[in-house]
């Protein structure tokens, strides 16, 4: 029952080709693809916020040590 052959994948495939049509078919694949590669580009788009927030930590950081010293600085030349 488990055991599929590749001569049961063929007259499946046949049977879907004369049931669909190649271009209603190819049309699926198509869009099948725009799914994975929208969804993909949603993953990506997820990991660039946090990845600008810890940026903006890190600038906001920086600069504050920044604006440190430059008072300590100020305060050694008075």
């Amino acid at each position: 029952m488990g055991n599929v052959g590749i001569w049961q994948l063929v007259i499946v495939a046949v049977i879907v080709v004369l049931l669909f049509g190649r271009g209603k078919i190819s049309g699926l694949m198509g869009d099948v693809a725009q799914g994975i590669k929208s969804f993909k580009k949603g993953m990506a788009e997820d990991d660039e916020p946090a990845q600008t927030a810890e940026q903006k930590n890190i600038e906001q950081k920086s600069e504050s040590v920044a604006a440190e010293q430059k008072k300590q600085t100020s305060e050694k030349a008075d």
